[in-house]
């Protein structure tokens, strides 16, 4: 079983593949589903771990249907995290409709294969329109993997359409399982839908008390003062169920 670890910062990066972490999904953000991390703390990561690091490349939180100026960041973002290491990036890019936006996802394709690197779909798939459609493209498109829960809140709970996806066309694309995966149900997840590969974030709640310093001052919605960390221990846990 390959453990994909979805990791915020270099300090959890570093934590990850320490703890046992086949390969990382880099971001920054993670309390907003996950957003393109900086320039520091990828540079610091890849620096400091040899295992596989997957870069998202999301230039906002919210839906998935960007604008042609969205759409330029991103492509120069995922540039500049090839050049910089990445072994592969993770994007996903939807029309309003949900249907899979041909031209920007190809794009991100295309610029990760010509780097060598793996171009792999995030869970956008799961509110995209037609499940059924959109894996269909990305395969034709030469997607290397989707992340994806089933189109359900969680894994688990959408481990029927997973089951379907991986033997329909396990063949020809991977699929990576997360959302709600933890060492407590994983190995019911993999013997229920055949997967190969789990992402979990393994994440806690750390707290910087100084936003609180003054009453009233307000720095952005959301509870202010914690950010979402990595539990190792959680890590551990799950890896140690695959040993």
């Amino acid at each position: 079983m390959l453990i994909e670890a979805c990791v915020g910062s270099y300090e959890d990066a570093v934590m990850a593949a320490e703890g046992g972490a086949d390969r990382l999904e880099f971001n920054s953000a993670l309390a907003l589903g996950g957003l393109t991390p900086s320039y520091g703390a990828f540079v610091l990561a890849r620096q400091a771990v040899t295992i596989p690091i997957i870069a998202m490349v999301r230039p906002r939180p919210g839906g998935f249907s960007y604008s042609e100026e969205e759409k330029a960041v991103m492509l120069a973002d995922a540039q500049f995290l090839l050049d910089q290491g990445a072994d592969g990036l993770v994007f996903g890019c939807l029309k309003e409709d949900g249907c899979l936006d041909e031209d920007a996802n190809r794009a991100l394709i295309d610029l990760c294969h010509k780097a060598g690197k793996e171009a792999v779909f995030h869970r956008a798939f799961d509110v995209a329109a037609d499940p059924w459609t959109a894996v269909a493209d990305l395969a034709v498109w030469g997607c290397d993997r989707i992340l994806t829960s089933g189109q359900a809140v969680t894994a688990p709970e959408g481990a029927d359409l997973l089951a379907r996806l991986i033997q329909t066309y396990g063949d020809k694309i991977e699929f990576c399982l997360g959302s709600g995966v933890n060492a407590n149900n994983a190995l019911a997840l993999a013997n229920q839908t055949g997967a190969n590969q789990l992402h979990a974030s393994f994440g806690k709640w750390r707290q910087d008390k100084t936003s609180h310093g003054q009453g009233g001052v307000d720095f952005g919605s959301g509870s202010q003062g914690d950010y979402q960390a990595l539990d190792i221990s959680k890590l551990k846990a799950m890896v140690d169920l695959f040993k």
